[in-house]
């Protein structure tokens, strides 16, 4: 079974408020984090009709802060399918409401797995890739879980060689004392 995009495709807005703050007075990223989960949440479960759980969160670059009083906009779709698990593309974007100013916050992507009853992993349905930004999407997290595989394989215990990064350790903020 395959669905379209645009049918689990949510939006939502919502007013940032002092208590949404952190200490310098914009908002809390942590904040923003929940609000990007809920709505991962809400678009993977739309699509696959189950419960669903993150199980990672790719990349986070929080691009612009977000002031008090602003309408944050969040946007998901689904990006990817696999057999039990969805890519959920998430982007932010604040509006000052008085000017009208609008700034891209951050985008990223959260991977779903639905679960049915028992919490056992079940079957979604496929994505319907009807545009050449929908291929793009699709192909760039074909890349992206290819990519993650190389850069955890390399990083084991039983395969690092610490002389292959010693000397590139020389060129960063930290001192090798062995």
């Amino acid at each position: 079974m395959f669905k379209s995009i645009k049918e689990s495709q949510i939006t939502i807005s919502e007013l940032m408020l002092p208590s949404h703050s952190n200490f310098s007075g914009k908002i809390h990223g942590g904040y923003i984090l929940n609000l990007m989960d809920q709505i991962a949440f809400a678009c993977a479960s739309k699509h696959s009709r189950n419960y669903c759980v993150t199980a990672s969160v790719n990349k986070v670059d929080f691009l612009n802060p977000i002031d008090v009083g602003e309408l944050v906009t969040l946007k998901a779709s689904v990006n990817y399918t696999g057999r039990t698990s969805m890519v959920i593309g998430v982007r932010v974007e604040s509006e000052n409401i008085q000017t009208g100013n609008k700034k891209h916050c951050n985008s990223s992507y959260f991977t779903m797995v639905a679960k049915d009853e028992a919490g056992k992993n079940v079957p979604v349905p496929g994505i319907i890739l009807d545009s050449e930004q929908s291929i793009r999407r699709f192909s760039r997290s074909i890349a992206r879980q290819a990519q993650a595989k190389k850069r955890s394989n390399s990083f084991k215990a039983s395969e690092f060689k610490m002389e292959d990064y010693i000397e590139i350790l020389k060129d960063h903020n930290a001192k090798v004392e062995l």
